[in-house]
C-alpha cells in the first residue's frame, strides 16, 4: 500500500461519484484529445482524474484541431487535466495560450520534462496558479528529477515509462525499471511533493496490470496512468489501503485514545503516523474496515 503523508495545496477535483484530491489520486485516465465523444464518459468513470491528451495521442497534423476541441469542452461544463506538448515543439506555446484561464482546466501534464525551467515557464504562462505535473520520459529527465521536483509550479512527477525505455534501451523488466521509478520517488520526497505517478500498463491482462501496480506501490509510487476504463478498478484497488489495513488502523487509534494518547515505546509514533495516514486515505477512497 502506498501512503503519502505530505500535505499538498488544495486543488479542484473533477466532480464525479466521489471526488479524490489530485495530490492523492490513484488512477489517471488518458483520453485522446481527438475523442470528444469519450470526454463526458471518462469523467463519469472510476478514474480519480482524467487527462485529455493533445500530445502523443494526436497526429501532429491534427493537434491544432484537437487543442481547440479540448479548449471548447473545458470552456463549457467539462473538467479535466490536459497533457500538453513539450517545450521544444512548435505546439507548446499555442497549447498554453489556448488553455490559459479555462474554467474546467484542472492542471496540465507537461510532456518530456527535462529541466525545472520548463516546469516554471509552463506554470507562469498559465497564470502562475495552474498545477503542473512533470512527465519525465528520458535519461536526462531522470537525472534532473530532483531539481524538477523543486521547481516552482511542480505539483507531482509522473513517469513516461515507454519513452524512457526507448531513450535508454532499458527493458520492461521489473528490476531494470526499478531505478528510474525509485529516482522519481526520492526526488518527490526531496521536493516535498506527493508520491509520483507511474506509467501505464499496455494490454488487457488484469493479472499483469495488478502485478505491475503492486510493484509500483512497493517502490513508493502513489498513482498510475491508464489507457482504458477497464483498468481503473484494479489500479484503484491496488493503490488503496486494504480493508484489513483500515481495520488495523481503527483498532490502533481506538486503543491509543483509550490509553490517554500515551506513547509507550519507540514504535508507537511510527505506527500512529501510519494509522492516521491509512485512516485519511480510507476516508478519501471510501474503503471500509473488514
Amino acid at each position: 500500500m502506498a501512503i503519502d503523508d505530505r500535505p499538498a495545496p488544495s486543488t479542484p477535483a473533477v466532480s464525479r461519484r466521489r471526488s479524490v484530491p489530485a495530490e492523492i489520486s490513484r488512477s489517471w485516465l488518458l483520453v485522446a484529445g481527438t475523442a470528444e465523444d469519450r470526454f463526458d464518459g471518462a469523467t463519469r468513470s472510476r478514474a480519480d482524474q482524467v487527462i485529455l491528451d493533445i500530445e502523443d495521442a494526436v497526429d501532429p497534423a491534427a493537434k491544432p484541431a484537437a487543442r481547440s476541441t479540448v479548449a471548447a469542452w473545458l470552456a463549457g461544463s467539462g473538467e479535466a487535466w490536459v497533457r500538453v506538448n513539450d517545450v521544444t515543439t512548435d505546439f507548446w506555446e499555442d497549447d498554453l495560450e489556448e488553455l490559459r484561464g479555462l474554467p474546467g482546466l484542472q492542471g496540465v501534464m507537461l510532456a518530456k520534462t527535462e529541466s525545472p525551467a520548463q516546469v516554471t515557464d509552463t506554470w507562469h504562462r498559465l497564470g502562475g496558479h495552474t498545477p503542473v505535473i512533470a512527465l519525465v520520459e528520458s535519461a536526462v529527465g531522470i537525472e534532473e528529477a530532483t531539481s524538477i521536483a523543486k521547481a516552482q509550479g511542480a505539483f507531482r512527477l509522473a513517469f513516461g515509462s515507454g519513452d524512457y525505455r526507448r531513450d535508454t534501451g532499458t527493458s520492461a523488466d521489473t528490476l531494470a525499471m526499478a531505478y528510474p521509478r525509485s529516482r522519481l520517488v526520492v526526488a518527490s520526497r526531496v521536493g516535498d511533493l506527493p508520491g509520483p505517478i507511474d506509467g501505464p500498463t499496455v494490454g488487457s491482462s488484469h493479472p499483469i496490470l495488478r502485478e505491475q501496480s503492486q510493484v509500483a506501490v512497493s517502490l513508493g509510487l502513489t498513482g498510475k496512468l491508464c489507457l482504458d476504463t477497464e483498468q481503473l478498478p484494479v489500479i484503484n484497488e491496488v493503490i488503496s489501503p486494504t480493508p484489513t489495513d483500515v481495520a488495523w488502523a481503527q483498532d490502533f487509534l481506538d486503543d491509543f485514545e483509550a490509553r490517554g494518547r500515551v506513547i509507550r515505546d519507540g514504535s508507537d509514533l511510527p505506527r500512529l503516523g501510519r494509522a492516521q495516514k491509512i485512516q485519511r486515505l480510507a476516508q478519501a477512497f471510501g474503503v471500509e474496515a473488514r
